[in-house]
C-alpha cells in the first residue's frame, strides 16, 4: 500500500512537471512569433535616388546621389522602362552592396522626382555642392542653343573667334602654340579679354602648360624668359618644394595672361625611357607620382587657375593616341594597384577635373576608347569617388577621329565636356542626337549643370 502511494506522489510529480515544461515552451514560441511579427512590422523601407543612365525591362543603371553607379535588377512586378536622364527615387528593402554587379532588391516604388528646385538626384554633396542651387537656377535660364556650347572645350579657331563664342555659346577655348605665338603678355591677355567680352558665360580659358616638352605659353620668349622644366628636372633640382614653386609660378603666369585651367599635371606612371608619355611623366614609381600630383593640385587651390588631372585612367606604356589606336591589354588590378593611386591622392585633395584617354583599356571595355566607354568613366566614380568634371582628351586625334558619332557617344559615356575643334558640326551632331532619342535634354541638363556649377566654383559665375 505504502510503496503504491509512492508511485502515485511520483506520477503525479512528473506529470506537473511536463504540463509546466509545456507551458513555457509554448510560451517561448509565442514571445518567438511575436518578435518575429515585430521584427517583420519593423523593416524600414529604404530609398535612393538617382539619375537613369540605362534602362531596360529587367535593369536600370543609376547613377546614385551618392556619386556611385548601381545596375538595380527590376522584376515583373516593377519592370519599367525610363527614359535616359530620369531622375528617380526607388523605395525599396534589402543592402546595396558597392561589391556586387547588380544590386538586388525588393523594390517597393519607382517614382519620378520634381524637377521645380534642385533634385536630390542631383546633389552628390561634391566638391562643387556650395554651388547647385546658384547653376541649377542658371541652368533654367538657358536655352538648348546656349546649354549645347556649354559643354564644348573647343580649340581657338583661326578665325572668327569672338562670332563663335557669340553664335555657338562655347563654354571655352584652348590655346596652342600658334594661338600664343608672337604675343606679348599685355597682347594676349587683351585678346583673351575680348574672347570673355563675347561670351554670354563666362569662359574656361585652358591651355596645356606641363612643363618639359609640352608648354604652350613658356614657348614664347615673350610670355616667360625661358620654358618651365618638366616635372622631373624641377624635382631632380629642388625635390617637392621645386615643385611647389614651379606650379605657383605657372598660376601665377597663367592667371595674369586671363587663362583659368591648366591641362596638366600629367598623372601617368612611367619608369621606361622608351615609352611615349615618359617625357611629360613624372618618371618615377605610383606613390612619387601621387605625391606630385597631390602638390600640384594643392598649390592650384592658392590660385585662380584649376588643374587637371590626365590621362585617366593611365596611360601607360602605350603608343601616341595623336597619331593612331593605342590598345591596353593590362588587367584591372594592375591598374588598381598602380596607375590609380595617383588618380586618387588628386582626387583626395580636391581635384576639380580628370581629362580620359583613348587608350582602349581591355579590361573594362575592350571595344571603346577610354574617352567613349561608360564602363571606365564608372572606374572615375566607383574606384576613385570622383565627383567633379570629366572630360575628353581631344576627338580630334587620329585615335578616335574616324570613330563615328564620337561626339554622342563622348556625352553618353559620362564625360562633362568634350574637347575637339569643330564646334559646328558637334553641336549638329547632338541636335541630331536630341531629335531622334539618342540623348534626352534631361541627360544634356544634368552635364551642363556640372560645367555651371565648376564656372561657379571658380567665380567665373
Amino acid at each position: 500500500m505504502k510503496k503504491n502511494i509512492i508511485i502515485l506522489v511520483i506520477v503525479a510529480g512528473i506529470l506537473i512537471i511536463s504540463d509546466f515544461l509545456l507551458y513555457q515552451n509554448r510560451n517561448i514560441f509565442s514571445k518567438k512569433s511575436n518578435q518575429d511579427n515585430k521584427k517583420s512590422e519593423n523593416v524600414i523601407d529604404k530609398t535612393i535616388m538617382g539619375i537613369v543612365y540605362e534602362s531596360s525591362v529587367s535593369s536600370l543603371l543609376l547613377k546614385a546621389n551618392d556619386g556611385y553607379f548601381y545596375n538595380i535588377a527590376l522584376n515583373e512586378n516593377n519592370s519599367t522602362e525610363l527614359k535616359m536622364g530620369s531622375n528617380i527615387k526607388i523605395t525599396y528593402q534589402g543592402t546595396l552592396n558597392k561589391t556586387n554587379d547588380t544590386q538586388n532588391l525588393e523594390i517597393k516604388n519607382i517614382e519620378n522626382l520634381n524637377m521645380a528646385t534642385l533634385p536630390e538626384s542631383w546633389n552628390d554633396k561634391g566638391i562643387f555642392k556650395d554651388y547647385y542651387e546658384q547653376a541649377y537656377e542658371k541652368l533654367q535660364t538657358l536655352t538648348l542653343e546656349e546649354k549645347l556650347g556649354q559643354l564644348l572645350l573647343v580649340r581657338v579657331p583661326e578665325e572668327g573667334q569672338t562670332e563663335a563664342i557669340t553664335e555657338y555659346n562655347l563654354g571655352g577655348y584652348i590655346l596652342f602654340g600658334r594661338d600664343t605665338k608672337g604675343e606679348t603678355k599685355e597682347s594676349l591677355n587683351t585678346k583673351i579679354n575680348t574672347y570673355q567680352q563675347a561670351a554670354k558665360i563666362p569662359l574656361l580659358i585652358a591651355t596645356d602648360e606641363e612643363g618639359g616638352t609640352v608648354v604652350r605659353i613658356s614657348n614664347n620668349p615673350n610670355l616667360r624668359s625661358t620654358k618651365f622644366l618638366s616635372p622631373r628636372e624641377t624635382y631632380q633640382n629642388g625635390g617637392y618644394d621645386g615643385i611647389t614653386q614651379q606650379a605657383n609660378e605657372i598660376n601665377t603666369l597663367l592667371a595674369q595672361l586671363g587663362i583659368n585651367v591648366n591641362l596638366a599635371p600629367v598623372a601617368d606612371i612611367s619608369i621606361d625611357e622608351n615609352d611615349f608619355i615618359y617625357q611629360r611623366s613624372f618618371g618615377i614609381d605610383a606613390n612619387s607620382t601621387a605625391k606630385y600630383v597631390e602638390t600640384v593640385i594643392q598649390a592650384s587651390q592658392q590660385s585662380k587657375v584649376s588643374n587637371v588631372l590626365k590621362h585617366f585612367p593611365g596611360y601607360g606604356n602605350n603608343k601616341d593616341t595623336h597619331t593612331g589606336v593605342a590598345v591596353d591589354s593590362r588587367s584591372l588590378d594592375s591598374f588598381r594597384n598602380n596607375d590609380l593611386i595617383p588618380f586618387q591622392a588628386g582626387v583626395k585633395v580636391g581635384a576639380e577635373a580628370i581629362m580620359v584617354s583613348h587608350n582602349i583599356i581591355n579590361a573594362v571595355d575592350n571595344a571603346n576608347p577610354a574617352s567613349l566607354s561608360l564602363s571606365v568613366h564608372k572606374l572615375a566614380s566607383n574606384e576613385l569617388g570622383f565627383k567633379g568634371i570629366l572630360m575628353t582628351d581631344d576627338l580630334d586625334m587620329d585615335a578616335i577621329k574616324d570613330i563615328d558619332n564620337s561626339v554622342v557617344k563622348a556625352l553618353l559615356a559620362d564625360n562633362d565636356m568634350l574637347i575637339l575643334s569643330d564646334y559646328k558640326s558637334a553641336i549638329n551632331a547632338l541636335k541630331t542626337a536630341l531629335n531622334d532619342g539618342t540623348l534626352t535634354e534631361d541627360y544634356l541638363n544634368y552635364h551642363v549643370f556640372k560645367v555651371l556649377a565648376w564656372k561657379f566654383y571658380k567665380g567665373l559665375l
